[in-house]
């Protein structure tokens, strides 16, 4: 899950604060470095193999014997292997310093000879989905190999309604380093160069954000007036970003006749429509009972006549403000890992001990967190900016649980190990559940207790009420960009729109707060990517309900479940544990976990 911003201004040996030794990334295992003679090499490679692999291929799929296809399928993995380790490679080293000018030049360079090289082999999917049904069927009954990639070819078909001429297809690859990326990386680096001033010192996005959770008030509130002063004094370029972007997206899916913003995503998440307007409605019709319910408790655990935004995120008064050093999130999160299951603890231990995390906060760096799985042939990294919060821990539990997802997928191979978005998040929330339910059951104290379950049921409002009422809004901004330019304070207006219905009426808005919608990096990077948080959360507290209820040979199934990557759709993969995403009753049943966490707060109030 990546969130925002970039950290303080100070040296890297001062980040830790005393949190211990915080572990940074040892990239080698794609690239020794920058001028490793392997990087030219593979790109050389990587030049001449798409090249042939056109020359063989091109106007030749639909007559290929099962054999051939299965030795093409194999080719076209190895190809998207190599720019994968590529990609990988120059990306992370970008997220280690975004304001370095040479790392900048390196990935857009690597970018730029990518879309170069691959550009012969846009007819791939074209062609494949000009095969008769019939004709690829009988492919996979004579190949078993080859079966095993029906779950790719299925992907693919369905996109063929909305697939354009190949002489459109291969103008919009090629220029696509100069549309949506290039505009992410304007806002990449625009983020990463904001600079805020609080009590007299200067500061970058995530030490400002990371304010709105201290336990002084008038600090929260110091940070949250600075970060709408200085969205506001940014607020134009952010707003051609998101209308620009938004445009293209209208542009091209108009072109492709996809019927609505959202199917794109949809159909990449390999999920049907109504089962995320069922999550979507399900989680709307809960507000009532979810945030307005929690909020108003804090309020008055607060001691406050209303919530100002700044108070959304603070810790409660009871609170233990004692920071957690490295060492111990460390051990923390394997040891509840392991009393999952301590094959979970084992794979996520060379994350610690390899250099497959980097967590200090540093100058220029990325942005949050994230797992990014590199390709299958080498490991995930993961990347933190560890403050030693109590929510740091469970980020890092999340996070590493992404981290093993794609350690167990791997064995899919490079083509079918990722996992849609809807499944992806799947592993990392219930890593945070086995994390939270060992912590909660280790509570000595009652008050210990409340806290903990508080800090729960806020992280899973901001993990589903939070990013449906993000979803809502991007409905509404690419619905309303349709029929025109948006003015930051046509935005604005449809950002205020569901804050209001989705915190409650504990709330109060400040003055500014209306520009808050500019620094989430989702809408940019990954439009309509928010709903698999909700979508991944509701599941997870469906298949933990299972898990505790003590079901046969869980950790088996789940493992198997992880194993599967993207090779199954998600009915499949849920029906060894009874669940059914497509039953509305199902997120009914996810939601209850955190009501039914809400319901004990209000016991212990009486």
């Amino acid at each position: 899950m990546i969130r925002t911003s970039r950290p303080f201004f100070r040296d890297a040996a001062d980040a830790s604060g005393g949190l211990g030794d915080l572990p940074e990334w040892d990239l080698s295992d794609l690239y020794k470095s920058a001028d490793d003679a392997q990087f030219e090499k593979d790109m050389t490679w990587l030049e001449s193999e798409c090249a042939s692999f056109a020359a063989d291929y091109e106007g030749k799929l639909a007559g290929l014997s099962a054999q051939e296809m299965l030795d093409c399928v194999l080719r076209y993995e190895k190809i998207d292997m190599i720019s994968g380790r590529i990609m990988s490679f120059a990306g992370l080293r970008y997220y280690q310093n975004t304001t370095d000018g040479e790392r900048a030049q390196f990935m857009a360079n690597a970018q730029d000879k990518m879309t170069a090289y691959t550009t012969p082999l846009v007819f791939f999917s074209l062609e494949i989905n000009r095969i008769d049904d019939a004709k690829l069927d009988t492919l996979f009954t004579e190949s078993a190999d080859l079966a095993r990639f029906k779950p790719i070819f299925d992907k693919l078909r369905a996109l063929r309604p909305h697939q354009l001429s190949d002489e459109l297809e291969r103008f919009l690859h090629d220029q696509s380093t100069v549309g949506a990326a290039a505009w992410n990386r304007l806002f990449d680096e625009h983020i990463a160069g904001l600079e805020f001033e609080v009590d007299g010192e200067k500061q970058g996005i995530e030490a400002t954000l990371n304010l709105l959770t201290d336990h002084d008030r008038a600090k929260r509130e110091a940070g949250a007036k600075e970060l709408a002063r200085v969205f506001q004094d940014n607020i134009k370029i952010f707003s051609r970003v998101h209308n620009t972007l938004a445009k293209e997206k209208e542009i091209e899916d108009r072109w492709r006749k996809m019927p609505t913003p959202q199917t794109g995503r949809h159909l990449s998440n390999q999920v049907e429509p109504e089962v995320v307007e069922a999550l979507r409605n399900a989680v709307v019709t809960a507000y009532p009972k979810l945030s307005h319910r929690y909020y108003e408790l804090k309020r008055k655990w607060l001691g406050l006549d209303t919530l100002e935004v700044w108070d959304r995120n603070a810790p409660l008064p009871m609170e233990d403000t004692r920071l957690v050093d490295w060492d111990e999130a460390k051990t923390t999160v394997l040891d509840a890992y392991s009393g999952f299951d301590p094959e979970m603890a084992k794979i996520a231990e060379p994350f610690f001990t390899r250099g497959w995390i980097d967590a200090a906060v540093k100058p220029g760096k990325a942005p949050g967190a994230f797992a990014h799985p590199t390709v299958t042939d080498v490991h995930p990294y993961v990347m933190l900016n560890y403050l030693g919060k109590p929510r740091d821990v469970m980020t890092l539990a999340h996070e590493l649980g992404h981290g093993v997802h794609q350690v167990l997928s791997a064995g899919q191979g490079e083509l079918l190990s990722s996992t849609p978005l809807t499944l992806a998040e799947t592993a990392s929330v219930f890593g945070e559940m086995l994390t939270f339910q060992k912590m909660l059951s280790e509570a000595e104290t009652q008050a210990q207790r409340k806290v903990m379950l508080a800090g729960k049921v806020e992280d899973m409002i901001n993990t589903v009420v939070r990013q449906i009422a993000f979803y809502d809004f991007e409905c509404k901004l690419h619905d309303a960009r349709r029929e025109g330019e948006l003015t930051p304070e046509d935005i604005g207006a449809l950002w205020m729109s569901v804050q209001g219905e989705s915190l409650g009426p504990a709330f109060t808005f400040m003055d500014g707060y209306e520009s808050f919608w500019a620094y989430i990096p989702h809408f940019v990077h990954s439009p309509f990517y928010v709903y698999a948080y909700a979508f991944g959360d509701g599941l997870v507290n469906a298949l933990y309900a299972v898990y505790a209820e003590g079901g046969d040979d869980f950790q088996a199934k789940y493992f198997d479940m992880l194993k599967a990557g993207g090779s199954k759709h998600h009915k499949e993969l849920l029906a060894p544990f009874g669940l059914d995403a497509s039953d509305p009753k199902f997120w009914d049943k996810g939601l209850s976990m955190i009501s039914g966490f809400i319901d004990e707060l209000e016991a212990m109030e009486g």
